[in-house]
């Protein structure tokens, strides 16, 4: 984008006023505008032949480009107005205009009937200009959904083995969910951000057995770690040539639950880097023993954190250590079982990690809750191992914050929670209580929880996966939205009302993305009567019922609302006339959809290959047949090795 000249001052030097930003919904998209404009899926006809033709200025006072305001829309190739280039700004003339084709710009008149392109091209520049716009595109539409079987074939043909975006067609391909194995394994090579979607457990065995490390370490940043073996975890780990990494990798393995071998663990101790090790929780007993006596102090003092899982007599020589931070370090683990009294406590060279984890006599307790530093207070306040005397106190603390934090210590009975004077914002980002989900297997602790008083609490018990029925159906009748929310997402019981209930305002988050609409208890049958609901979202639903057929989704695929037409156009029913027509909708994600849909016919689907703005999204078509994803994988190499 241009930054020394604004889109306001090339206008003005056109002779044209700017009225504004257009705040309306024209035909055509800017985006479907310099499609044509370039030769991408344009109708026939659409381009002129700019030698023999009059000053562009004479072509638009004939051309009927212009309103009785003098008003037009243009974007201009290279300059931002409210954004990028494919937004409208609504212009009016002030005199003989005088943009020249220098740089490329559409114009598309008010009605949205009428398309001016000026573009460059091999021999100067393109001149498109159309009429009856709507008419045309509804005409070109229908006449490439007419495709036979001999010409699709014929179209795929006409493929450039070229292609002269190779970054964007790499790009998408990892990401067309009709790729094969092979393909995707071959492009492991060239681009491998595709890792970030779900891959098949071929591709994943071919990324860790992959000579690249870069490719390896990709794999791990990405939900397919959590489908790894453990034999592929261990090679990840051993053939990994940064010594600082391989802990962060078996940390990874093991916060997935995955058992490594020893033979990975031998390599991690030998190394330099053990002490990132020594406290990790699948360590073998003989080396969380042999680290506890290692020569290096940070390597002692990391093993104080398996401190559950030492022996006596290595836990006593701990906390004898010649050396003040593991002393410090096994005080503190020690000190989550056994109270920690004051003499202690003062020689600590700081007593904020104590205050967060440990349990303190009684005496000093009582103290500790009453302190004046609000600190010390906030710290207690959050200590899971605070004591019932404690909790008490700070649960009548004036400060509503600690008071807050108190509500959720876990150690309160409801009738106590429910006597405390917490605040708690509702609308703030929340996440499960560790130790809500660490009783989800209980289902007396469930049947506790769910009747608290603390939405968080009763948040956290419907993050579980399976519940009580009784539970259940608590929940799902919950005043808190964001409990039943939660219950979609996570819970398999979940019940089918609810469900449908929770879809009228909510359709997926970045982290459970096809709840509720996706869960296997989500109503299906019965869901036409939606059809002509006054709830767009509620219409979408119509072309899930079983007995929806393609007229309802070509009915749907003209709907007012662009969420809809966005449903019809993911639709495997729609007819390719319809997916073409879409490609020009206002509305960007309905186009983006429509250029997914596998009914695009080819001879489109190629233009759009072949124009960079779509390309990328055009490749992951579920149409695009294999021999093709293989021979544009051929040219891209072919072209890298040069």
């Amino acid at each position: 984008m241009r930054g020394v000249e604004k889109l306001g001052e090339l206008l003005e030097r056109a002779g044209l006023d700017v009225v504004g930003e257009h705040a309306g919904n024209p035909v055509l998209p800017p985006e479907t505008a310099w499609r044509i404009a370039h030769g991408a899926a344009a109708p026939a006809g659409a381009a002129l032949p700019a030698q023999g033709l009059p000053p562009w200025p004479e072509v638009v006072k004939e051309s009927g480009l212009i309103d009785e305001a003098g008003e037009f829309l243009v974007a201009v190739k290279g300059y931002r107005i409210g954004g990028n280039d494919a937004l409208w700004t609504r212009v009016r003339t002030a005199g003989r205009p005088g943009l020249t084709g220098d740089p490329a710009f559409v114009a598309l008149s008010t009605d949205g009937e009428v398309l001016l392109g000026v573009t460059p091209a091999p021999d100067g520049i393109r001149l498109t200009l159309l009429d009856r716009l709507t008419e045309r595109l509804d005409a070109a539409a229908r006449t490439a959904g007419t495709e036979t079987a001999e010409e699709r074939a014929a179209a795929w043909a006409t493929l450039s083995r070229e292609p002269a975006w190779p970054g964007e067609l790499t790009e998408g391909l990892g990401f067309n969910r009709a790729a094969p194995d092979d393909v995707l394994v071959r492009l492991l090579d060239v681009f491998d951000g595709f890792l970030f979607r779900d891959v098949s457990p071929a591709v994943r065995e071919a990324v860790v057995s992959h000579p690249d490390p870069s490719v390896r370490r990709r794999i791990v940043e990405t939900r397919n770690a959590r489908r790894l073996t453990a034999a592929q975890w261990a090679g990840l780990v051993l053939n990994e040539p940064s010594g600082p990494r391989r802990p962060l990798l078996a940390e990874r393995a093991v916060s997935y639950g995955v058992d490594l071998p020893d033979e990975v663990y031998d390599v991690l101790v030998a190394a330099p880097f053990r002490a990132d090790v020594a406290g990790m929780a699948g360590l073998p007993a003989r080396h969380r023993i042999a680290l506890a006596g290692d020569p290096d102090p940070q390597v002692r003092a990391g093993a104080c954190e398996a401190w559950p899982h030492l022996p006596e007599e290595v836990r006593k020589r701990l906390l004898a250590d010649n050396d003040a931070a593991v002393r410090a370090a096994a005080l503190l683990a020690h000190h989550e079982q056994h109270p920690m009294p004051r003499p202690v406590f003062e020689g600590l060279p700081s007593a904020e990690p104590a205050l967060r984890r440990c349990r303190f006599e009684p005496g000093l307790e009582a103290e500790l809750v009453r302190s004046g530093d609000l600190a010390t207070r906030l710290a207690l306040a959050g200590n899971p191992r605070l004591g019932p005397e404690g909790v008490a106190t700070l649960a009548e603390d004036g400060e509503e914050q600690i008071r807050s934090l108190i509500a959720l210590h876990p150690d309160l009975t409801e009738e106590r929670r429910d006597a405390v004077r917490w605040s708690y914002d509702r609308d703030r980002l929340s996440h499960a209580l560790p130790w809500v989900t660490a009783l989800h297997g209980d289902p007396a602790a469930m049947r506790r929880l769910a009747a608290s008083s603390h939405p968080l609490i009763r948040r956290s018990v419907a993050r579980a996966r399976s519940l009580p029925a009784d539970v259940v159906q608590r929940l799902a009748r919950d005043e808190d939205r964001v409990v039943r929310l939660f219950l979609a997402e996570s819970c398999d019981d979940a019940p089918a009302d609810m469900l449908l209930d929770v879809w009228r305002w909510w359709d997926g988050s970045f982290s459970h993305p096809d709840r509720p609409r996706g869960h296997p208890n989500f109503p299906r049958v019965g869901l036409l009567c939606h059809l002509d609901d006054p709830a767009p979202r509620m219409r979408r639903l119509a072309l899930d019922d079983p007995a929806s057929t393609p007229e309802h989704v070509a009915r749907l695929a003209r709907d007012p609302a662009a969420e809809v037409r966005r449903r019809a156009a993911e639709d495997p029913r729609l007819s390719p006339a319809d997916a073409v027509r879409l490609l020009d909708d206002p509305a960007g994600a309905v186009r983006h959809a429509a250029l997914l849909n596998p009914r695009l016919p080819a001879r489109v689907l190629v233009q759009l290959l072949e124009y960079r703005e779509t390309a990328a999204v055009a490749v992951r078509n579920p149409s695009l047949p294999v021999p093709v994803m293989h021979r544009l994988l051929d040219a891209i190499t072919e072209r890298d090795s040069l």
